[in-house]
């Protein structure tokens, strides 16, 4: 093999992998947010959870895109991980669409198609066709390189070197060995079984070779799934553990049916003509059988992988929770002293929610005055707490109000619903006041002296108003009333003294842009308090009549 041989084989890899990566990226910015919001909305039906994986891998071309998102979605307690089982099976079938593309072997029309691609990004204006551009160069690319690959390995038949290597790969172990630590380098199984059809097309290796090579490349591609998970919850390293029982299982089975059965024989029968049929064909048979013969087994293997990753005796602390909340309790069936169980249920854990939401509040605005985003991590988790505490207790109260008779118990579980949607929303803003820290630092953004004082007022205003809502007596909630009127008076008198400074010239306009949207955020921090005061006297006075 010449030099320039190997300069055209690096050539045409890098034009693959690259072509392949703006294929996918097209094909996400084209549809990944809807895919995502599919994703979010899936119910725990195996058969749907299945399909919707599947056609989200198909549309994608990146079963390791999706496993990620799987991963993120476990993470965050918005899937469980039976639903994350079903995902993962039907990812794996639709990740055999790209071996099937190109398997069609269009690479006389390669160039035609990076061509029109090419003309969509450049020439039309409207963003909407960019995406659709991407797809096309992408897939136009990948052809190119995929030739240039081919033309260049076509020395090495004569290699028997090289020969020599590609025969050892019939070993079943070296072969899956090779497949899948060449795919966890790239982290691309499409791209790695892409190339492996490239080498079969060259005559370079056999179908009864390719096979463990393939099988390899399917554990492989769960390298990029083990790194997402990576600092995530003991859930979300469950998912990637599901993935791998899944393939290292299809590739047991299917190593033993090559090694006593004439499977590959039936294969190369299929398209004998066309090795790169035979590898995507190969490839899909793969992962529908095992998806058809791991399919009534999911609930087994989510509990293996309780197993394998079993939790710590502080796991559940450590993971978001309902600490009061008993969110799986029946409540269909009216039972005595049914509304007193579950709003004293209700006012412990919206009290720890408003606790977290009062730290990130305090720790935003510590945050600006110190030019420090150094509890970014701490604070995003707190705020990722209050999302899914709001989502749990709603589901809750959605649940326990259509069994609920008494009209004074029920205005008072509409209450809390409320105040559960305000809290989450201070948590909102005290996000938003965090983020200047970081804009600050980034653009070098300082405020005058005076703005520090005004910025010390609000928090310590803020602070004030919640810890009143936290000793929610009578009396502390009508001081709420005051406090929230004094919010609205600093409000405008902190605006009036922007405007003086803008005056005199000493305020920068990056620091006057900030220090606009900080009041806003502190103004409507205000605002939520007052209407979560407003409902526990609700919650209040209702208990009043009661007794």
């Amino acid at each position: 093999m010449k030099v320039a041989d190997i300069f055209s084989l690096l050539g045409g890899l890098a034009l693959f992998l690259y072509g392949m990566q703006m294929m996918s990226s097209g094909l996400e910015a084209a549809a990944g947010n809807r895919m995502k919001q599919i994703l979010e909305k899936l119910t725990s039906n195996r058969f749907l959870g299945v399909l919707v994986g599947a056609v989200i891998t198909a549309v994608i071309q990146s079963s390791s895109a999706t496993t990620v998102m799987v991963v993120g979605f476990v993470n965050s307690r918005m899937m469980t991980l039976t639903q994350a089982a079903w995902i993962i099976m039907g990812a794996n079938i639709g990740t055999t669409v790209t071996g099937l593309l190109i398997a069609l072997d269009v690479g006389a029309l390669a160039p035609l198609i990076a061509f029109a691609g090419v003309v969509l990004i450049v020439f039309f204006k409207n963003p909407k066709f960019h995406p659709v551009g991407r797809i096309m160069a992408g897939l136009g690319v990948l052809f190119i390189g995929m030739d240039m690959m081919s033309t260049a390995m076509t020395p090495l038949r004569n290699s028997q070197a090289f020969i020599n290597l590609m025969t050892r790969f019939s070993n079943p172990l070296l072969g899956i060995l090779a497949g899948a630590v060449f795919t966890a380098i790239i982290q691309s199984s499409s791209a790695s079984v892409g190339i492996l059809q490239t080498l079969a097309n060259s005559g370079l290796i056999s179908l009864p070779s390719a096979v463990y090579v393939l099988f390899g490349q399917n554990i492989g591609t769960c390298i990029t799934a083990v790194l997402a998970s990576i600092g995530t919850s003991r859930n979300a390293k469950r998912t990637t553990v599901i993935h791998l029982m899944f393939n290292i299982f299809g590739t047991i089975m299917f190593t033993v049916l090559c090694q006593v059965t004439p499977l590959t024989d039936f294969l190369q029968s299929l398209a004998p003509a066309n090795p790169s049929a035979q590898i995507a064909l190969t490839h899909t048979l793969f992962n529908i059988v095992t998806t058809l013969v791991l399919l009534p087994f999911g609930g087994w293997m989510v509990k293996a992988a309780i197993r394998i990753l079993p939790d710590g005796e502080n796991e559940k602390d450590l993971l978001p929770h309902l600490k009061y909340i008993t969110a799986s309790e029946p409540v269909s069936e009216f039972h005595i002293g049914f509304s007193a169980i579950h709003l004293t249920q209700l006012e412990m854990e919206l009290g720890r929610m408003l606790s977290m939401a009062q730290e990130n509040v305090r720790s935003a605005f510590h945050a600006v005055l110190r030019r420090d985003d150094s509890a970014a991590k701490q604070v995003a988790e707190r705020e990722n707490y209050l999302d899914y505490l709001n989502r749990e207790i709603s589901q809750f109260i959605s649940r326990i109000i259509a069994s609920e008779t008494n009209e004074g118990a029920s205005a008072a579980i509409s209450a809390y619903f409320k105040i559960s949607g305000d809290i989450e929303r201070i948590g909102d803003h005290a996000l938003n006041i965090f983020g200047y820290s970081s804009l600050m630092k980034e653009k070098d953004i300082h405020f005058s002296g005076e703005a520090q004082e005004e910025i010390e007022k609000m928090c310590n205003l803020c602070m004030d108003a919640l810890d009143s809502l936290q000793d929610h007596t009578a009396n502390k909630l009508s001081q709420i009333v005051q406090l929230e009127q004094k919010n609205d008076d600093m409000t405008a008198q902190f605006r009036q003294n922007q405007l003086d400074r803008i005056r005199k010239g000493s305020c920068s306009e990056e620091g006057c842009v900030l220090y606009s949207e900080l009041l806003t955020d502190f103004e409507r921090i205000g605002d939520h308090a007052l209407n979560i005061s407003q409902s526990l006297q609700t919650v209040a006075k209702i208990s009043g009549e009661s007794t």
